[in-house]
């Protein structure tokens, strides 16, 4: 009987300081895009960290492009929509394994290059955000016919102005760190290429402290976002669900893989 293929490995640990944690989305060839079988791993891997008493932070980072440029990640893999309707979901933790449940143990993305559309949400699903100067952050979903439901729908109005979180949302263009930090959505803004040096630095201030205080410090001030609400996230789904089946979610996810403009008809 012929063995069946190895499933790739699109996530590793990169660990270099005690008490931390560091989680890599490592699919550098698709622009670290999230598929079903990323989030599973993810979320595994999540799960991993918060049953160790050892970690008391995670670091989370994308693996760099083939030419060595950094980034985050591009967010929902597009192509892997289009062709089969794959949403980069798994059960009970939502798109990429966190955005519906976080890890109890407190998160930090580090951003480099883009964090777009669901790469956005995976950051904003963290508790901080440390970003090279030249990265960018954006929701460009509604150019392709889809809604940002990972999250940042809930997550945006709690923590910037609605009016701005609505700009965001519903004109897709992206804008700059240094943006976001002076919103209050990123905590820190470094150096082009030192993310996740600058990221580890802040684990480390945070890794000194005591585990159970730090866990139960997260979990008080979650409890105030409605992003942990279950309730919010069914009405979410349910006003979401018929726009991720329309012919338009089909056409803007074919325009994107053919590299050609959508044509949207509102179907």
């Amino acid at each position: 009987m012929p063995e069946r293929p190895a499933t790739p490995v699109f996530v590793r640990r990169a660990d270099r300081v005690a008490g931390v944690a560091h989680v890599v989305i490592d699919r550098p060839e698709a622009r670290n895009a999230i598929n079903t079988e990323v989030a599973r791993q993810l979320g595994a891997e999540f799960d991993r960290c918060d049953r160790d008493p050892a970690v008391r932070v995670i670091v989370l980072s994308g693996a760099p492009l083939p030419d060595g440029r950094g980034t985050f990640s591009a967010g929902l893999d597009l192509k892997a929509f289009a062709a089969s309707g794959d949403i980069g979901e798994i059960p009970g933790r939502g798109f990429a394994g966190l955005a519906e449940r976080p890890p109890v143990t407190p998160i930090i993305a580090a951003v480099e290059g883009f964090a777009l559309a669901g790469g956005f949400e995976i950051a904003l699903a963290c508790d901080l955000i440390v970003a090279a100067a030249d990265a960018r952050f954006g929701l460009p979903e509604v150019t392709r016919g889809l809604v940002a439901d990972g999250g940042s729908l809930l997550r945006l109005p709690e923590r910037i102005p609605a009016a701005i979180a609505m700009e965001l949302a519903l004109t897709g263009t992206d804008v700059t760190a240094e943006t976001l930090e002076r919103l209050g959505i990123v905590n820190r803004v470094v150096p082009g290429g030192e993310a996740v040096e600058g990221a580890h630095e802040l684990a480390s201030a945070i890794a000194r402290n005591a585990p159970l205080a730090l866990t139960a410090t997260k979990r008080i001030l979650s409890r105030a976002s409605r992003a942990v609400d279950g309730g919010a996230w069914a009405e979410q789904r349910a006003i979401a669900e018929p726009v991720w089946t329309s012919d338009d979610a089909r056409e803007g996810a074919s325009a994107f893989a053919e590299r050609r403009d959508p044509e949207f008809r509102g179907e």
